[in-house]
């Protein structure tokens, strides 16, 4: 079997709110799902998720290999990028080419990529995440009811601009959770929005009402000081890497004993995951994947000794896009479909991008002009 060429689609994802964290809320209640579909000579077709408008960078790396040596194709991949590097949209162009590549390993063996990477259990324990700082208090509320009713004992709310807003809706979801668990888990997303010193007082006083799991990303990505001041300063864990693209991102926040729930964004693919899984398991720190759109992660997660909880956005699949997997007793149940158990309806999706907009270029990816330059916890006069 050789990989011949490829397919990309553009879908949405129906959200039914607004998203977006502390750097903004995106325009529309849809959102753009990027789908890549990997062709074979045998007819077979592997399917990646996620941004990947550089593929044409580095497709060549897998053009007419057999898609089944998929760690070797994905290190083939990084050396085409060697000299220009492959952060950014080369990292998750790399990163949808590799999930297709296991999606064909998988297929090819007729199995649940769950199988074929080695796990066990098809229960990914998982925790509610509704990208939800746009909502108002009862909205917030309706909607981790309907993730309570999946059984959910966890969440982490988007926060980081005003302190008694973050307060108010740690306290409420903390109530609705409390439908399953006496004690449930809490975690804050402040989306690198703080300097260290802000971040302490923030976490601090937070820490004086709500028990907090863990604060994710309160400063800079690359701050491994900072972190680690923060990771000082505060009882709450911190968790970060989601935006690290590359192994060697790791290294200085772990060297700087930075950082304690060492997370992986699902955009960069499933290689990269077991990766950073391996070398926090080797400094004994968890680790947990950041979601995104059909949690192809979620078919690693339960082959490695160190995955510690999921992060679940949404509990319905993008447009056109059917998946092979459920949402119950607080986690993510995987099928039997093989490869990753996403069905593409093409037709439905051209069909739906018919009948739909552009949506604005503008939202929670941009940094906003005065982020981490705050004097007070209430954030203060906001600027464009």
């Amino acid at each position: 079997m050789k990989v011949t060429g490829y397919r990309s689609l553009t879908t949405k994802h129906d959200w039914g709110r607004r998203t977006g964290d502390v750097n903004g809320v995106m325009a529309e209640d849809r959102t753009d799902v990027h789908v890549l579909i990997l062709e074979t000579d045998e007819g077979l077709e592997g399917v990646g998720i996620g941004p990947h408008g550089d593929v044409g960078r580095v497709f060549g790396a897998v053009e007419g290999e057999d898609p089944r040596a998929v760690p070797a194709l994905y290190d083939r991949m990084l050396a085409r990028a060697f000299k220009t590097g492959h952060n950014g949209a080369t990292f998750g162009a790399i990163g949808a080419i590799d999930m297709a590549l296991w999606d064909l390993k998988a297929k090819a063996a007729g199995e649940p990529l769950w199988r074929t990477i080695g796990g066990r259990d098809r229960f990914v324990p998982g925790y509610a995440s509704g990208l939800d700082i746009a909502l108002d208090d009862d909205a917030l509320v309706a909607l981790y009811e309907r993730f309570t009713e999946r059984g959910f004992r966890a969440a982490k709310l988007k926060g980081g601009r005003d302190l008694d807003h973050d307060l108010r809706r740690l306290e409420a979801v903390r109530d609705v959770l409390r439908r399953n668990t006496a004690r449930p888990a809490l975690m804050l997303d402040a989306n690198e929005a703080w300097h260290r010193s802000q971040a302490v007082r923030c976490i601090a006083a937070l820490e004086q009402r709500v028990d907090l799991t863990w604060i994710e990303e309160p400063v800079r990505r690359w701050d491994a000081a900072g972190l680690a001041a923060v990771r000082r300063g505060v009882r709450a864990a911190v968790a970060t890497g989601e935006n690290l693209t590359g192994l060697e991102q790791y290294r200085p926040l772990l060297d700087a004993d930075a950082v304690d729930i060492v997370q992986v964004g699902n955009v960069w693919g499933i290689t990269h995951f077991l990766r950073v899984a391996a070398v926090a398991h080797s400094r004994d720190l968890p680790v947990s994947p950041v979601a995104h759109h059909g949690n192809p992660l979620a078919h690693a997660a339960v082959a490695v000794p160190n995955h510690l909880t999921f992060e679940v956005q949404d509990l319905v699949a993008p447009i056109g896009l059917h998946i092979d997997q459920e949402f119950q007793d607080g986690g993510i149940v995987l099928g039997d479909r093989p490869g990753l158990g996403i069905r593409v309806d093409e037709a439905g999706i051209q069909a739906a991008r018919a009948a739909d907009g552009p949506a604005a270029v503008h939202g929670p990816h941009v940094r906003p002009a005065r982020a981490g330059l705050r004097l007070g916890p209430d954030g203060g006069r906001e600027e464009a």
